[in-house]
């Protein structure tokens, strides 16, 4: 069905997204995949305020475009439900802000946490960021790199990232995917897209999100290097890795970690600590900006530096789902379109791979007994399929254990 239809026959209010939203930001634990589902059940089967073929065009929407998919997929259906802009900003607002609170409080009291107790704490909060990224590069590779070609891509991406390093490394790593997979990802065994998405923005809308989208990307570098502003380079540092995370939430950390930890804003430690607490909390994975924001030295920090971050990293990403609503029909069936996102895809996987080693690895797994722990947590993601919290409460304490015996 036509979501144009769709939202003429079941359009509400912003209060009612606003409300559904929030109960799903306070419950909505498991990362951007869970969510996903979250999101189906309580939308398309619980409320009904779209079909499964709609809610399937939005999910295919936000996974082709960079950003957050889950986010992404939720600020769209409250535009949708909520009859406009404001209803998509709501949701976005519910959803986000619980998690973003709660990172925002462990900002705050990491600083003050010493003593053996507190280090082990946060040494077991950097063993699962080893356990989650690499599940995270598990489930990723068997989607995203299920042949020779896109194999290749990926580990030709590993080189490229350890060898030149740093977010340039990154983006052009990003780009020579999208260019590689135009020359060997034409062909995928799949059917191509069917089905029609309509939706009730504008053309003009579209075009103006996306060019705020472009100016945001390619002005506000400058103007930060030309004024020497922190504010502005910190906000430019998460609005870039924001517009350049495909493939998933956990894509964004070395991203980050290119441009929080590289010029010394944050520590490594702090870093993986913070990455690993994010894994505790409902909500997008995104809000570990939040935490960032608020560690961040110099000033903005705090709730200032907190608030910059996580609308910066969040920005790119609805910009671009927004912007690009009016056009996603003709796009998506274009075989080019197609082909680079596949090759983009398998990039992600080859960067995930990258910081797997460094920064993950090699600031957390330290000795055989890291390594012990490390590998349980995997396991307990992978075989026995607990939910991340669980796996960090369990490591957290274990790294308290180790570190008092």
């Amino acid at each position: 069905m036509e979501l144009r239809c769709m939202a003429e026959k079941s359009a509400g209010t912003v209060a009612e997204v606003f409300i559904a939203f929030l109960k799903l930001g306070l419950t909505s634990f498991g990362g951007p995949i869970a969510h996903l589902g979250y999101f189906r059940t309580e939308f398309v089967e619980r409320r009904k305020w779209l079909s499964e073929s709609s809610y399937a065009d939005i999910v295919a929407l936000c996974q082709f475009l960079p950003g957050p998919a889950s986010s992404q997929v939720g600020f769209t259906l409250g535009v949708l439900r909520g009859n406009g802009l404001l209803g998509g900003l709501a949701a976005w607002f519910a959803f986000t802000t619980p998690s973003a609170i709660i990172l925002f409080a462990f900002a705050l009291g990491a600083s003050v946490l010493t003593g053996p107790l507190a280090e082990g704490i946060l040494h077991g909060l950097k063993l699962v960021a080893v356990a989650v990224v690499a599940q995270a590069i598990w489930g990723m590779a068997s989607s995203l790199t299920p042949d020779r070609e896109r194999a290749a891509i990926a580990l030709a991406v590993v080189a490229i990232v350890v060898f030149v390093g740093g977010s340039f490394g990154q983006i052009g790593a990003i780009a020579l995917g999208a260019l590689a997979g135009l020359w060997l990802c034409r062909r995928d065994g799949r059917p191509a897209p069917s089905g029609h998405l309509g939706f009730s923005v504008s053309h003009r809308h579209g075009v103006i999100a996306l060019v705020i989208f472009m100016v945001l990307f390619l002005v506000t570098p400058l103007v930060a290097a030309k004024t020497g502003s922190q504010g502005l380079a910190l906000f430019d540092a998460f609005y870039r890795s924001g517009a350049l995370v495909f493939g998933g939430g956990h894509v964004v950390l070395p991203l980050l970690q290119a441009e929080v930890v590289t010029p010394g804003w944050v520590s490594n430690a702090d870093f993986l600590a913070g990455y690993g607490m994010a894994q505790a909390v409902p909500g997008p994975l995104f809000t570990f900006a939040a935490y960032l924001g608020a560690v961040a030295e110099p000033a903005p920090n705090g709730l200032a530096g907190a608030s910059v971050a996580l609308i910066a990293l969040s920005l790119p990403g609805l910009l671009l789902v927004y912007g690009m609503l009016p056009f996603w029909d003709a796009l998506r069936l274009r075989p080019t379109a197609q082909a680079a996102m596949r090759g983009t895809n398998a990039a992600v996987v080859g960067i995930l791979g990258a910081a797997l080693y460094n920064p993950v690895w090699t600031s957390a797994v330290l000795t055989p007994r890291d390594f012990a722990v490390a590998l349980a947590g995997f396991l307990l993601l992978t075989v026995w399929k607990l939910p991340p919290w669980i796996v960090v409460v369990i490591l957290a304490s274990v790294g308290a254990a180790l570190r008092l015996i």
